[in-house]
């Protein structure tokens, strides 16, 4: 930092912590971003996306020092899945920066207007966010969707990602501004949040006024905290407790088929089921075979007393279930399978354990879906499809920032609209009241 003479102010910097210095020049990047067009923001992400590519020995080297410590401490393997970056799954990365640069831009969309009786002209426009902040788990590949779904919506972002990936989000940071930077935007407009400490993380939530917004990612524990404690406006994402309930009319084969994909097609994610429900009226000629579909997929099955009595001379192991099992977001090879008495019984489960995240139903009758999307109510409900659509990509909103099971402002997987807020313009012509 340069001297000061005694005639010149001090640098506001100065008596500042790091965070929040951070926080300040998040605010300055974001006022200069803003007002921009499409295309300088589209070109910082396309300079993004190669930068990750070419850079990414440097990227996988960094992630290598995280999963080596991660297996040091005794880390699930699930968590340590999720903190995994390969040079394939950097290639992913970059592509989806690259889709989110195809996306529409949303800021100046005009979400209603008018002219009003006395002549006013009336519109609701689409403007960003300002800076939004981002504190989440061991999951590297948050740090690049986050800053690009940010940049691309016209806000900057402030990134604090746990400890156990320090040294991925340090180097993606790195190459993501000096990408940023070099295509011209201010390369403040994504940055690491100082500290691996739990005091940056207090001083980001108690930013009010330097940060517009705060979004966690992980979690319960993680999000109450958030929730629980910080000053700043909260965007809630919740935990995955996601159901599928297999009707009395249900296809057999395509029950298995979407119960698998579920459940065994990627365990450490939020949009992996953890719940099986099955319709005694199918219960008899369902579970044996899907009791053996999750045995070869290596999946352990919480079960109640009906579940177990089908798996007599299945591969399956079930374990007897808790009630502890009905609300577990395992985000492992285990699921919890209860035999009901109806779809409104079903319901009723679900109701009462729930995360709010995504339910499924697996039925040929129109009428059995159409009562289960009215009486469900969470943020995606499924008809013959797996729990694994939702996400931002597979909804064709680009990588997601997350999914929000709040029901304020944003619900569901957060796209680019949702990283915005409103104005209203009011043009006259020398009009008063």
């Amino acid at each position: 930092m340069t001297s000061h003479s005694a005639s010149l102010p001090l640098n506001p910097y100065d008596d500042m912590s790091p965070v929040t210095q951070a926080a300040y020049r998040a605010r300055a990047a974001a006022a200069e971003i803003a007002p921009l067009p499409r295309a300088p923001k589209d070109d910082a992400l396309l300079a993004m996306a190669d930068a990750l590519e070419v850079r990414t020995a440097e990227i996988v080297q960094a992630n290598a020092e995280d999963v080596a410590k991660a297996r040091e401490a005794g880390t699930s393997e699930s968590v340590i899945d999720r903190l995994t970056l390969t040079p394939e799954r950097v290639r992913a990365i970059a592509a989806d920066v690259r889709h989110v640069a195809a996306l529409p831009d949303p800021v100046g969309e005009v979400v209603r207007g008018s002219t009003l009786p006395n002549g006013l002209d009336l519109r609701q426009v689409r403007v960003p966010l300002g800076v939004v902040g981002i504190i989440y788990e061991a999951r590297p590949n948050v740090t690049v969707d986050a800053a690009a779904l940010c940049l691309k919506a016209g806000n900057a972002v402030l990134l604090r990602g746990s400890s156990s990936a320090y040294a991925s989000n340090t180097a993606l940071v790195r190459v993501l501004r000096d990408a940023v930077g070099g295509a011209g935007l201010p390369a403040d407009a994504v940055q690491l949040v100082p500290g691996e400490s739990r005091d940056s993380v207090r001083e980001l939530m108690r930013a009010r006024g330097l940060v517009d917004v705060l979004i966690p990612r992980g979690g319960a524990s993680l999000i109450r905290t958030v929730v629980e404690e910080s000053t700043v406006p909260v965007i809630e994402t919740g935990t995955g407790n996601c159901h599928v309930y297999v009707d009395a009319a249900a296809d057999l084969d395509m029950a298995v088929d979407i119960l698998i994909n579920s459940k065994a097609q990627r365990v450490s994610v939020c949009n992996a089921a953890e719940t099986l429900l099955v319709h005694q009226g199918i219960a008899a000629e369902f579970l044996p075979r899907a009791l053996d579909a999750l045995a070869e997929a290596g999946v352990t099955v919480h079960g109640d007393e009906r579940v177990a009595a089908y798996a007599e001379g299945s591969k399956a192991e079930v374990v007897p279930a808790t009630p502890e099992d009905w609300e577990t977001e395992y985000l492992s090879h285990d699921i919890a399978a209860a035999v009901v008495d109806s779809l409104d019984a079903a319901v009723a489960h679900i109701r009462l354990w729930t995360s709010g995240h995504t339910e499924a139903i697996v039925t040929t009758s129109q009428a059995a879906a159409r009562r289960f999307t009215q009486l469900v109510d969470s943020t995606t409900v499924a008809v013959n499809a797996s729990t694994r659509f939702t996400d931002g990509g597979e909804f064709g909103f680009g990588a997601e920032i997350g999914i929000s099971t709040q029901k304020l402002h944003a619900r569901g997987p957060m796209g680019l609209p949702e990283l915005t807020s409103t104005k209203y313009i009011v043009t006259g012509d020398g009009h008063t009241r």
